[in-house]
């Protein structure tokens, strides 16, 4: 309901009670004014009755008295009674002298009883013998047998006195309400327009809207409301605005953090999180106004926020929050100065690439420190053997064969580094052009001919002709599947078959190259990319291999834009699936 509506309704129920109780006080002291004029009639009336028997001769004929009651009648045009001393009733004007016998003892009635007492009384009853509103008066008399003159008078006629009263006075408050509500709508409309700019003025305000000031300057109250409203209004839009410049440089500079960040007030309620909290704390909802052990729910960080919250210093600490997939998280914890109102911030750095960084490298030193002792290993003790004891020739020649092998193995492990090294670096350059499929495969297939030939493999195609041409680099792309093709042959039993196919997907071409070996643990198949990554003992690493090819068949397929996931294929086998985009 609008305002102007409330004010309407408001004075139009103030004019409408106020003529309605006055139209009712009106009628009543009306009506209490009739009663007490016809009261003063009657009992005068009744003296001017007790006045005329009073000159009459006495007589104790009742029936001559009952007659008298009927002149006594007609003449003051009022219902006349007679009554003795006893409250019996000797004479009546409604009713015939026969019937008088039949009528009950007057004596306590209460005109009569207060004519008794003070020579005059009243009442307003309903009459027993007519059932009609009557006043009664009754006045002393000293005439022979009759003792009290009690004059009647139906209050019919002050009824109908006050029904038309009553009429004139609901027409007299429709006109007084149909005034007040013209009055009322006209005020109501002029108070609503003036209320309505100060309305609108303030919603502009709120909107940012600071350009047109209030016109309602008058010198009344709404006018200074106005005043006011507009010098505050332009004060705290100039705060304001300066407020929403410094938030939004907050906001920014928070949803851009990598770090998580976490307020709360001095109750340990929560005031404020950045994206990176609520991912890291896995919140699901808003945490506005929680306390911060219904959203941090590591024992170790809800130590370090009571700590701090208790005035206690206390050192970062080093977390796991996730077990799959394993995330590790350094917590710490700053008050915040009391003149700002108290609290504590907590910053979240998700140092899970870090650490894995860190094992990457560690399992790589120790990696390549294996790799180059095994092969030098091996020289040194055949070198040693050749200088200690003279062989003869042939043994000479084996012991010189297996110092090559091993250097060879030496020379593609630095190799190998070397390229990924490059491929880190981005130095290896990227020549992307329309390339044959089938001549990628056929090349590599070639290359690998002796290695295939040599367990009983076969090399089976399944190339879809939509898929005839590939974009990329070819010799990166012969690389990619050499290392792939070797990699199955190796861990594929001798006499298997080994699958490379080709088919046309999004915009690009996937290549798969399955094989028939023991499979990939589960627990391995995240990692199996990863440098001088080792799975367990069935998918370990043939001899003569450096453990780097599939590392570097994946940084091969990321130079192209591409991907490149491994499974376990339904039925045995694993199976390496890289997509190639166009372009």
């Amino acid at each position: 309901m609008t305002f102007r509506t409330r004010t309407f309704l408001g004075i139009l129920l103030a004019s409408a009670v106020a003529l309605g109780t006055s139209t009712l006080l009106v009628e009543r002291s009306l009506r209490q004014f009739q009663y007490d004029d016809i009261r003063d009639s009657l009992l005068s009336q009744a003296r001017l009755a007790a006045y005329l028997l009073a000159l009459q001769p006495a007589t104790t004929d009742e029936a001559a008295i009952d007659d008298e009651a009927d002149e006594l009648a007609a003449l003051l045009q009022v219902r006349v009674t007679l009554l003795a001393a006893d409250g019996r009733v000797l004479g009546e004007s409604e009713i015939d002298g026969p019937s008088l016998q039949t009528l009950e003892n007057h004596a306590h009635r209460r005109e009569v009883e207060g004519a008794g007492q003070t020579g005059t009384g009243t009442a307003i009853r309903p009459s027993t013998t007519t059932t009609v509103e009557t006043m009664y008066a009754a006045v002393v008399v000293d005439r022979g047998p009759v003792r009290y003159v009690r004059l009647a008078l139906p209050l019919t006629r002050i009824d109908d006195r006050v029904a038309t009263l009553r009429r004139l006075a609901f027409i007299g408050l429709a006109a007084g309400l149909l005034v007040a509500l013209i009055a009322t709508a006209i005020t109501s409309r002029l108070l609503s327009r003036r209320l309505q700019v100060i309305v609108e003025t303030a919603r502009r305000y709120r909107a940012g809207d600071f350009s047109r000031p209030t016109r309602d300057h008058r010198g009344d109250e709404l006018g200074t409301v106005a005043s006011v409203l507009d010098t505050t209004a332009r004060e705290l839009g100039a705060r304001l605005s300066e407020m929403e410049r410094e938030r939004a440089h907050t906001d920014a500079i928070l949803h851009g953090m990598v770090e998580g960040v976490l307020l709360v007030d001095r109750d340990g309620r929560v005031v404020l999180t950045n994206p990176a909290a609520r991912s890291l704390l896995q919140m699901r909802g808003p945490s506005g106004g929680l306390h911060y052990l219904e959203v941090v729910r590591q024992p170790a960080i809800a130590g370090v926020m009571a700590a701090v919250l208790a005035d206690t210093p206390s050192a970062p600490v080093e977390i796991e929050i996730d077990r799959d997939p394993k995330r590790r998280v350094m917590a710490s914890v700053v008050p915040v100065s009391p003149q700002r109102g108290g609290g504590a911030v907590l910053v979240l750095h998700d140092i899970t690439d870090l650490r894995h960084a860190d094992q990457v490298r560690r399992d790589f030193v120790a990696n390549v420190s294996h790799e180059l002792r095994t092969p030098l290993t091996a020289i040194r003790g055949y070198v040693e053997a050749l200088l200690d004891a003279p062989a003869d020739p042939d043994e000479a020649r084996q012991f010189l064969e297996v110092i090559a092998r091993h250097a060879l193995r030496m020379e593609r492990l630095v190799r190998d580094l070397l390229r990924l090294a490059r491929l880190d670096a981005g130095q290896e350059p990227l020549e992307r052009i329309p390339c044959p499929v089938a001549g990628i495969v056929n090349a590599v297939a070639a290359d690998l001919d002796p290695l295939l030939t040599g367990r009983r493999q076969t090399l089976v195609r399944d190339l879809a002709g939509e898929a005839a041409t590939v974009t990329g680099d070819p010799a990166k792309l012969q690389d990619i599947l050499r290392n792939l093709i070797e990699n199955a042959s190796n861990y594929s039993p001798e006499g298997s078959t080994i699958e490379i196919g080709a088919r046309r997907q999004e915009d690009g071409v996937v290549m798969t190259v399955a094989d028939r070996g023991p499979g990939i643990p589960e627990a391995d198949l995240p990692r199996i990319f990863e440098r001088f990554y080792r799975a367990d003992r069935s998918r370990s690493r043939a001899p003569g291999g450096t453990g780097l090819g599939l590392s570097i068949v994946r940084h091969l397929v990321g130079l192209h834009g591409g991907t490149i996931t491994a499974a376990n294929r339904h039925g045995g086998g694993a199976v390496f699936t890289m997509w190639v985009p166009e372009a």
